[in-house]
């Protein structure tokens, strides 16, 4: 008797539409045609070309509704759409085939050839349907089964961890998962990174640093079978952890110092108290779900009014400034302000989508998303938790949403500070008219006798009332004019008494205690405005009025998931924090999956889903769905623990495992090479080889020149426009719009680049080369491109040469005067490990040689001293371009 063997399916995306092709007959070979189906196989073709004018609006095009079957074969003004089982004489092909359907100039929005050809199919198949289709689509939502069942919209389950051979590299769960997809294929993981490798490896992903000789030394050295576990826990409790993974965090909130939108890009005072909160919660390990419900409505956990507030509540208003990063150009310079008032919210409303839901949500602004199952009302129910906040018909701009941290103890003595400035004051401004009167009588006495009467009367008459004989007088006699910014010319003994007294003024007003502000989101008590359903997303066309609620798809948007319209048991109207609080529920099934996922990218270069703002149609599927879902109930089993997570990752052998300098994974069972057959190691059969990104190529340069200033949070470090129009770190200091005397740092040029200033019109040139990426409105994946104008800066940039001077210091500070020594101590601190042979060897050459030509061709230098130009040292000239061909070489701008 013949078995029953079960087909398999094979998903094909093309534009993010699933096309299904039956495999052959796993016993006879036969190729089976396929059964298509409206639903499944037609339906997202028509959504994404032709629901716009055939179905989404009142008035259909042509009178023709596309959205179900029987409508099609209804049809419409110019008769039935399809003839079931005869596509040649179906209206529809006939005019996709002409090119009317859609009437649209850009190809791409045409429909393929490859869709044209399924819905041929899927006629002469007899134009089936999966099940019977509703009696009448009105104004409800309606979602397929198909829609709803896609993979990243279903439940996470936590699937059993597979069981593997014994002897197998198996350090944790997630190793066993990977195997078993590599096992299947006849493949098993790359052996164990060395130790060196690990180090630098792990020290870059944690900290955005390299890692020091001492600690390299005390780690090659560390023979306890826990020693790289020690290791990772003392990464993790590091300060630097915080700056690094807060920096990944940063990407996706969309964080900037400026406001951007207009061209003048005004700065943002107080963002980076946000920052500081981001980097310092992560320090500590905050919860996730905590860290997510604090961003999104940390105010609606305060009692307003916002003052006398202790630190725990206003880290929790800092917190919402997660939800003031999207540009904003209220605060003036915006053409039409209302347009200016709702792309704030339509800005805000894509990062949180794409950071926590992993969705394109702000495509369904204006009309039905065209390939996710996500309509256009429910973009505008999910706007409605937020309107109460952004109420853009009682708008507030960005300075009038500031909550002014001070104290009425702050308060009382900074009028008590200001009373004594204001005596000091007083009492300069009655010496000051006393030495007035003083030199304006010895100036008088200079004049002929019967004259003083009648400069006396001019002088002492407004200006504005004088005669025109008063006026002829005082120009005559100019000194007779005397007043306190002239009294110098006269007395200046008397004008440096006074000014000594106003400068103690002064000094005494700078020690009153500094007002701050926290940048943040609230509501304004009482108010709550309706959310209105805008018409093609236009303002001035609303229509609807809809109540807050999260997707359809989700269930979020059911009678038993509704959210508050206005909490009575709360000051606000708690829409932010009900909403908040069922995305960390541990049951939604996006928000850990999206987390998850995003760690894994930061730590291997990719994520499991390699599109991490698109879980949806058009989003890449996971290449390990089970592991991703694994993680992501672990992670919510764990407390949303980060550290966590973390550790479960770099303790497996997939993230310890050698990569690609070192030899490929061995085939299992037969001939085949990994390299054929996964090319781009989505199987994960060696650890991929990454370029350091943009913040940590500069702050990896500052710390092996030991330049790096550990100096952290607080104000950003400016950045300015130099003369040759690059971004460099400096004060603007600008006379009559041209550069003025350069004003000193003091250090704070080698804070870490997290700490710079980041204004969206002046991108730092050190990073930008770097693919620093633009905050439009946020970053959900960077880019790591490979072009020449990288090696051009690390060849000619004031940035780099300077550095590599001060890392020629440092060698020769550490090593001393032996060439060798120096070599190898530039080999440990740029890249983790000793010279070989060759290397030294090839080393000492370069410097002979350099040495030899800046002796022939010497660079010269002022002499501070002397004011004349003098040749600078040979040897030390060949040991910085040394330092600046490590500091240029790819082994230290890439991690392997």
């Amino acid at each position: 008797m013949r078995r029953f063997v079960p087909c398999c399916f094979v998903v094909l995306m093309c534009c993010g539409i699933g096309f299904v092709v039956r495999a052959q007959d796993a016993q006879s070979g036969a190729s089976v045609k396929p059964s298509l189906t409206f639903e499944r196989d037609v339906r997202p073709i028509l959504k994404a070309r032709c629901f716009h004018c055939h179905g989404e609006e009142v008035e259909l095009e042509g009178g023709l509704d596309v959205r179900l079957r029987r409508f099609l074969e209804k049809g419409g003004d110019s008769g039935t759409a399809i003839v079931p089982g005869k596509p040649d004489e179906s209206l529809l092909i006939e005019r996709i085939r002409s090119g009317e359907m859609p009437p649209v100039e850009d190809e791409s929005k045409k429909v393929t050839a490859t869709e044209l050809k399924t819905i041929e199919q899927w006629i002469a198949q007899g134009a089936n349907i999966a099940r019977p289709e509703p009696e009448s689509l009105a104004d409800e939502v309606y979602l397929t089964e198909e829609e709803r069942s896609f993979w990243s919209f279903q439940p996470v389950r936590r699937p059993e961890v597979p069981t593997v051979k014994p002897g197998d590299q198996v350090r944790t769960p997630i190793d066993a998962f990977v195997l078993r997809k590599l096992a299947a294929q006849g493949f098993s993981l790359s052996p164990d990174a060395d130790r060196v490798t690990l180090l630098r490896r792990v020290s870059f992903d944690l900290l955005g640093l390299p890692p020091a000789p001492e600690m390299v030394r005390e780690f090659v050295e560390d023979d306890a079978p826990d020693a790289y576990e020690r290791l990772i826990d003392r990464l993790l409790a590091t300060p630097d952890y915080g700056d690094r993974w807060g920096r990944h965090w940063l990407d996706v909130a969309g964080y900037a110092d400026s406001e951007g939108y207009t061209i003048d890009d005004v700065e943002r005072a107080w963002a980076w108290k946000y920052r500081d909160w981001v980097i310092q919660s992560l320090n500590a390990d905050k919860p996730f779900d905590e860290f997510i419900r604090e961003q999104l409505a940390g105010d609606e956990m305060v009692k307003p009014p916002y003052a006398e507030l202790p630190a725990e509540d206003i880290a929790k208003l800092i917190a919402t400034g997660f939800l003031r990063m999207a540009p904003d150009g209220t605060g003036g310079g915006a053409d039409d302000v209302n347009v200016a008032k709702n792309e704030v919210i339509a800005e805000t409303i894509k990062i949180v989508s794409s950071s926590l839901l992993g969705l394109t949500v702000g495509c369904a602004q204006c009309h039905d998303h065209r390939y996710d199952p996500i309509p256009q009302s429910d973009y505008y129910r999910l706007r409605a938790i937020f309107e109460p906040a952004y109420d853009w018909k009682q708008w507030r701009a960005p300075n009038a949403r500031r909550v002014s941290l001070y104290t009425d103890a702050a308060k009382a003595k900074a009028a008590e500070i200001e009373a004594k400035a204001k005596t000091i004051l007083d009492e300069r401004t009655k010496k000051q008219n006393e030495f007035i009167e003083a030199t304006f009588e010895k100036e008088l006495a200079k004049l002929p006798e019967e004259m003083q009467p009648a400069a006396r009367e001019a002088r002492d008459t407004d200006a504005k009332k004088r005669t025109p004989e008063q006026k002829e007088l005082m120009k005559k006699y100019p000194s007779l004019n005397v007043s306190a910014g002239s009294l110098y010319l006269y007395d200046k003994k008397a004008a440096d008494e006074l000014q000594k007294m106003a400068d103690e003024a002064a000094v005494l007003r700078e020690t009153k205690p500094k007002e701050e502000f926290v940048r943040a989101l609230t509501e304004v008590p009482g108010s709550v405005p309706k959310t209105f359903f805008f018409a093609r997303g236009d303002h001035e066309q609303p229509k609807q009025e809809l109540e807050p609620a999260g997707l359809t798809v989700l269930n979020d948007s059911s009678e038993s998931a509704k959210l508050p319209l206005n909490d009575a048991q709360l000051p606000t109207t708690g829409r932010r924090l009900a909403w908040a609080q069922r995305l960390t529920s541990g049951e939604h099934p996006l928000v850990a999956r999206v987390l998850v996922n995003r760690v894994w990218m930061q730590h291997f270069g990719r994520g499991l889903v390699s599109t991490p703002g698109d879980f949806g149609y058009l989003g890449i599927r996971p290449t390990h769905p089970e592991l991703l879902d694994w993680m992501a109930s672990e992670f919510v089993a764990s407390g949303w623990s980060l550290k966590h997570l973390h550790r479960l990752i770099l303790t497996s052998s997939v993230y310890r495992q050698a990569g690609a300098s070192s030899a490929a994974a061995a085939p299992t069972s037969d001939l085949r090479l990994p390299t054929s057959i996964d090319p781009d190691n989505a199987l994960y059969w060696q650890f991929p080889l990454r370029r350091l990104q943009a913040e940590t190529v500069r702050d990896a340069v500052l710390a092996v020149t030991g330049d790096l200033n550990p100096k952290r949070y607080g104000e950003p470090v400016p950045v300015m426009a130099d003369l040759v129009g690059q971004f460099v770190i400096g004060k603007e200091n600008l006379n009559a719009g041209r550069p003025g005397a350069v004003i000193p740092m003091n250090g704070e040029e080698h804070r870490k680049s997290i700490f710079v200033q980041w204004r969206r019109s002046r991108p730092l040139t050190v990073l930008d080369t770097f693919d620093l990426p633009r905050m439009e409105p946020n970053c959900e994946l960077r880019n790591a491109s490979t072009v020449a104008t990288q090696s051009l800066f690390l060849m000619n940039s004031t940035f780099v040469t300077d550095m590599a001077e001060d890392f020629a210091v440092r060698v020769r500070r550490e090593a001393g005067t032996n060439p060798g020594e120096q070599v190898r101590l530039a080999w440990q601190l740029a890249l983790t490990r000793g010279p070989t042979d060759e290397e030294i060897n090839d080393a000492l050459a370069f410097l002979e040689q350099q040495t030899q030509h800046f002796a022939d061709k010497p660079v010269m230098v002022r002499d501070a001293a002397t004011k004349k130009d003098v040749p600078r040292d040979a040897g030390e000239v060949a040991l910085a371009n040394l330092c600046q061909l490590l500091l240029s070489s790819n082994e230290f701008l890439y991690v392997d």
